[in-house]
């Protein structure tokens, strides 16, 4: 078996629902967020996936786990973000960081705006657990996609960047791998010293 690249990124989706990890409904996110990233990235990458209920110590748990043992280098949660009783993923994100990166948060909720006025009740959060970027994302694939493009106008030009834009820079901050992406899906936004020369 070849060892991995070293630039390898190592990605956990992590879909948050009692109905989808019990059966009831399929989970949408995790296809969703493996359909983008296979179009969204030029730089090799590998995914663990989870399925788990809204379940505080379960999240942190699992959490933890793609972390601290399997060594992902970013985790993205969809679901479990809203103010319902059972919505607990923030709470659990939270608990577990090292640092809280709030402008991720803010830049999800300010271009979901533009969609719904029901974006304010969203409580996503962004975190560093030692390594890792962890990024509490909506539950519905067209905000997925949303979310991490961002807006653009009717020529393709961008209007109001994604988040998934300054991941790149993110995670070469925090000793990750150097992450390139497809630019006509999201383009990574790295200062001109952190650019790395692209092989002849």
């Amino acid at each position: 078996m070849s060892a991995p690249h070293p630039d390898e990124l190592l990605i956990g989706l992590v879909s948050i629902s009692d109905r989808a990890s019990t059966g009831v409904y399929e989970d949408k996110g995790i296809p969703a967020l493996q359909d983008w990233f296979g179009k969204a990235l030029a730089s090799p990458w590998r995914m663990e996936t989870r399925l788990i209920p809204d379940d505080q110590p379960t999240i942190e748990a699992t959490l933890i786990e793609l972390c601290d043992r399997v060594g992902c280098h970013l985790v993205l949660t969809t679901g479990g973000t809203g103010p319902a009783p059972r919505d607990v993923t923030p709470e659990a994100t939270l608990a577990v960081a090292h640092k809280v990166m709030p402008g991720f948060g803010e830049q999800m909720r300010q271009i979901s705006l533009a969609f719904v006025p029901t974006a304010i009740l969203s409580r996503q959060v962004g975190v560093i657990r030692g390594r890792t970027l962890i990024l509490n994302l909506p539950g519905q694939p067209k905000a997925i996609a949303e979310t991490l493009e961002g807006l653009k106008d009717a020529e393709g030009q961008q209007k109001v960047p994604g988040i998934f834009a300054a991941v790149p820079y993110c995670l070469d901050l925090i000793g990750g791998p150097y992450v390139e992406t497809t630019d006509t899906v999201v383009k990574a936004f790295r200062p001109k010293s952190a650019i790395r020369p692209k092989a002849v």
